[in-house]
């Protein structure tokens, strides 16, 4: 298997990565999530995701898409925003897939108990099926803190909101 690992952030990802080095799956990490903001914001994730890279020594591409208009001005239901966003960078993820030779794709957005596990599901088997490739799937929630005690002792910045916009303006409430 070439698997292509959609990483929304370092932090999620960390785990996810040693685990599949050590078993011996061949993969490479995307970072697309145009929906993290501010700009700040996004670079800083971006940023670290490149650091755990070079610390972990495999690949990743980047697209810098950013797409903070769509998000303040989107009239739909916190559940809508949500699909919207799953379903954007999970669409963008197979299609990068298929267009690169990968033969499946996964995304660390698996790993956080905060995110909608189940529609994450739906959505990547939809994608992957519009696209011919294969959606990987293990559920890695129970590994969640120890990913984030892996971040924390790598040095790695941990965020505390989910990306958007509005998850930035209603942290902490």
């Amino acid at each position: 298997m070439n698997l292509l690992l959609h990483m929304c952030c370092a932090p999620c990802s960390i785990f996810i990565v040693d685990d599949l080095i050590e078993q011996g799956i061949k993969f490479e990490g995307l970072f697309y999530n145009p929906n993290i903001q501010p700009i700040e914001e996004f670079k800083r994730r971006c940023d670290n995701v490149k650091i755990l890279s070079e610390q972990k020594d495999f690949n990743v591409s980047y697209d810098d898409k950013f797409m903070q208009n769509e998000w303040e001005s989107f009239g739909g239901s916190e559940q809508e925003r949500c699909t919207m966003c799953y379903q954007i960078r999970m669409d963008k993820v197979a299609e990068f897939a298929k267009e690169n030779g990968f033969t499946a794709f996964t995304t660390s957005l698996l790993i956080s108990p905060y995110q909608q596990h189940d529609l994450i599901i739906e959505l990547c088997e939809k994608a992957a099926k519009k696209y011919g490739v294969q959606f990987y799937y293990k559920d890695y929630r129970q590994s969640f803190r120890l990913g984030q005690q892996m971040a924390r002792d790598a040095g790695l910045y941990r965020q505390k909101y989910c990306g958007c916009i509005l998850s930035y303006e209603n942290r902490g409430k």
